[in-house]
């Protein structure tokens, strides 16, 4: 085999025409490898609820009359994959056929004055795999990584389920960074989906004098407390504000990160955090989320920190979940093929206790 290798010239596809309308193809083009490109053939792929939540029609995606669309159909979803090299162009260097790769689930553009700076993952133009025709996703058997993709090497022992949360984990990494915690910090994570999970085991290795974990789910609580909460609470059982002000001697917590992207959230947040506290946000919300900002300003004096995508972070997860320090235990609850991708949308949502919900190819 030469060194851009052989692929078919169709695949299997998931493929979003309009909001109204997606269709699983079974042969659908191929992409075309450029002298600078990689064409991976897809080992697995997750479902985020970004995907869902654009198959359902949402605004910040499709646009309306206060934004332009963003997605630009026909396109593939999926930005939360990984696969091996099969084939490459002319002028790749540092990669072999066969090599098992992730990246970053952003493509920057090189050019634009974040990535020159190094803050590629808010390159203006922001075009991300899953969304745009130009950036198919990993919904599909082979993907094209164009030349500023930033690829990160996947150990061939890691397990699929733990390789499948490299990119969620990585999210969850720069939004626990971005609180600074340190260990005379009480930590309130708010949320323990799979995105809040990787937070607290990643928070874990912080070790905060209290890490506090709130979901209104108690199956969440259980694997938070596993994953290395030191306390849970149900917000809908008992006064979490109350209970978090006793904690902390009247104050309230250092560093409270949102991770359910209910507006509710924020609030109590901002309810229980002690004046010079870190919020850190990183939620996407399907509603506006209303505050009194003079408890920001007048009030605490509060740093409200953003946190977006997964930054330098990818080496770092694949390293900490080969070595056991991150855990992974029972995220990646439910594998589908890529056939029954209206069924494995359905279990993505959550209705039957999942987590992490994936296509496996």
């Amino acid at each position: 085999m030469d060194k851009k290798g052989s692929i078919p010239k169709t695949m299997k596809a998931l493929v979003a025409y309009s909001k109204e309308r997606y269709v699983f193809e079974e042969a659908y083009p191929t992409p075309e490898c450029g002298p600078d490109d990689i064409i991976i053939k897809t080992e697995a792929c997750g479902i985020c609820a970004g995907d869902l939540k654009c198959s359902h029609g949402a605004a910040m995606f499709w646009g309306d009359q206060n934004q332009p669309s963003w997605v630009k159909p026909p396109f593939i979803p999926g930005h939360e994959f990984f696969g091996h090299i099969a084939q490459m162009g002319e002028n790749v260097k540092d990669h072999q056929l066969g090599e098992r790769i992730i990246a970053d689930q952003i493509v920057p553009c090189g050019e634009c004055k974040f990535c020159r700076d190094g803050h590629y993952w808010m390159c203006q133009p922001h075009n991300i795999f899953g969304f745009q025709e130009t950036n198919n996703g990993g919904m599909a058997e082979y993907v094209r990584f164009p030349k500023t993709a930033v690829i990160s090497k996947v150990p061939e022992e890691m397990d699929v389920k733990e390789a499948l949360l490299i990119e969620p984990y990585g999210c969850s990494k720069h939004a626990v960074d971005r609180g600074n915690i340190t260990n005379e910090d009480i930590v309130v994570i708010s949320g323990a989906g799979t995105l809040g999970l990787g937070m607290i085991t990643y928070a874990r290795m912080k070790n905060p004098r209290k890490l506090i974990v709130l979901d209104m789910v108690n199956r969440r609580l259980e694997k938070a407390k596993e994953f290395g909460a030191d306390i849970t609470l149900n917000p809908s059982e008992v006064d979490v504000i109350k209970e978090i002000m006793n904690m902390s001697g009247g104050y309230g917590c250092d560093v409270y990160i949102e991770a359910t992207g209910h507006p509710s959230s924020v609030m109590q947040g901002l309810s229980m955090i002690r004046k010079l506290g870190r919020f850190v946000e990183f939620s996407v919300f399907a509603e506006p989320a209303t505050v009194d900002w003079s408890i920001i300003g007048d009030r605490k004096e509060l740093d409200v920190l953003g946190a977006h995508l997964s930054p330098y972070a990818y080496p770092f997860v694949i390293e900490n979940i080969m070595n056991r320090k991150l855990k992974t235990e029972g995220i990646v609850s439910s594998i589908f093929s890529l056939e029954e991708w209206e069924k494995g949308f359905e279990y993505a949502t959550g209705k039957y206790g999942d987590l992490k919900v994936a296509f496996v190819f």
